[in-house]
């Protein structure tokens, strides 16, 4: 845990407000997107705001200008407490229900459409699993949107899909409507971004470095972890028809291993394996990085990389996605290979950045994949074209909806209206907390474990 610099400041200085950025995800050395994300949210803010950054799950670093802690429930509640506003991610608010209370203003950072990502990741349960999973994450979500002062989402594209969301729960209505007819006040774009800093490679990370690619070897990577929702399968095979004809061809996935110990291997992860075993490809063509490249040394991979890639399914999930391993390409300057139908798909036509393939095309993939790697000139322009992008997705550029916000955070203009189907929650919660005060309630306690018990060994 480090103290802020600025918690000292002169007591004749006005006083900024303060900010408390929260993630359920593991903040160290090793991170995901959400820890990521929310690392460069409190680093932006930190220029104008008081901020504290905490993990509900496990922080293993430090910074300079704000203090970095875990946070369990009693530290969250002080940590709450010391704020002007909360900024939040994922399951926080579900897991700390005490935050939807209306004296914090609540910031929900609802970039990754989860209700989406689990109609994927929930394949292998069984049906009446995977619906409660389902509705369970949706309802988080729901929570989350009919109680938040200001949310962020991650594209424009998304934006629709939310604001659907948003009418249907009641949050678009006449007293957020007056407040702001475009309620970009209430909900706004807030992308995943690149550091404001030119990535610097320290030392090589691939090329040299790793048994099997040599330092002049043209290396496709794939830069981050392998989810169901993905394809590398479709990608292994095209890297296996073009390494017949370049054999300097090599294909590096970054990571395997989730540095949050609570996402366990997919099934996705282990068909890749599989795939490049059978091909021939493991460790000769294709390679796997087991862990998971610290946050601080990725430039060091990246800058051995010639191209970044990103393949996946047509499905809903990657209609609403924003590939989060995109931005790191930009950031090192990488011409990108792309499946269509996602969000940068049509960025990287529009701006020219690289190629956008059908998905589960095999020959557009491999032609695609040449193309860039194997012209010079096409892959000088590329890398010019990416330079010049890259400049508008800096984190200070894409986060100034939420900078604005955090200058005088507010509660929104229809806080405590409830909708329809929040009376009705709460009108349920009441009966129920009468029932079970009642004196019938507890005469016939034994009753139900009885049945209860009969239930379960099929008596």
């Amino acid at each position: 845990m480090t103290e802020p610099k600025s918690e000292n400041a002169a007591s004749n200085q006005e006083p900024r407000p303060r900010i408390l950025v929260c993630t359920p995800d593991s903040l160290g050395a090793q991170m995901a997107g959400p820890a990521i994300r929310a690392l460069e949210i409190a680093k932006v803010l930190a220029q104008q705001n008081e901020v504290r950054l905490v993990s509900t799950q496990q922080a293993d670093l430090s910074h300079p200008d704000f203090e970095v802690a875990f946070a369990d429930d009693t530290s969250l509640r002080d940590h709450a407490e010391w704020s002007d506003a909360v900024v939040f991610q994922g399951h926080v608010m579900a897991s700390h229900p005490w935050l939807a209370d209306e004296q914090y203003v609540l910031v929900a950072d609802i970039y990754d459409p989860m209700h989406l990502e689990v109609l994927e990741q929930t394949r292998y349960l069984t049906d009446e699993d995977r619906q409660h999973v389902s509705q369970l994450t949706t309802e988080v979500l729901n929570a989350q949107i009919e109680r938040a002062d200001f949310l962020l989402c991650a594209s424009e594209k998304q934006r629709d899909f939310w604001l659907g969301q948003m009418a249907a729960l009641g949050r678009i209505n006449p007293l957020s409507y007056d407040a702001d007819n475009t309620l970009r006040s209430l909900l706004a774009v807030a992308p995943f971004g690149i550091g404001d800093q030119t990535p610097v490679q320290r030392r090589h990370g691939i090329k040299g470095a790793v048994e099997g690619i040599a330092p002049t070897d043209k290396v496709v990577i794939w830069g981050g972890g392998i989810y169901n929702w993905f394809d590398p399968i479709t990608l292994i095979r095209a890297v296996h028809q073009l390494s017949e004809r370049h054999p300097d061809l090599r294909l590096f996935f970054l990571g395997v291993a989730h540095p949050n110990p609570n996402v366990p291997e997919m099934e996705m992860s282990v068909n890749a394996r599989r795939v490049a075993v059978e091909l021939d490809l493991l460790d000769r063509v294709v390679f796997f990085n087991e862990g998971w490249v610290p946050y601080d040394e990725r430039a060091d991979y990246l800058l051995d990389a010639d191209l970044g890639v990103s393949t996946h399914f047509d499905h809903l999930e990657t209609a609403f996605s924003f590939r989060t391993r995109i931005l790191d390409y930009l950031w090192a300057g990488l011409p990108i290979v792309s499946t269509d139908h996602d969000t940068f798909a049509t960025i990287v036509l529009s701006e020219q950045l690289g190629r956008v393939v059908p998905p589960e095309d095999v020959d557009a993939l491999s032609t695609a994949l040449e193309e860039c790697l194997y012209s010079e000139m096409e892959t000088a322009r590329l890398r010019e074209n990416v330079r010049r992008y890259a400049e508008r997705m800096r984190w200070s550029n894409v986060l100034q909806p939420l900078v604005q916000f955090c200058s005088a955070p507010k509660p929104a203009a229809d806080r405590g209206v409830r909708s329809v189907r929040a009376e009705q929650r709460n009108a349920m919660r009441i009966r129920i907390e009468s029932l079970e005060q009642s004196t019938s309630w507890r005469i016939t306690r034994p009753l139900r474990w009885v049945a209860r018990r009969r239930s379960r060994t099929g008596a």
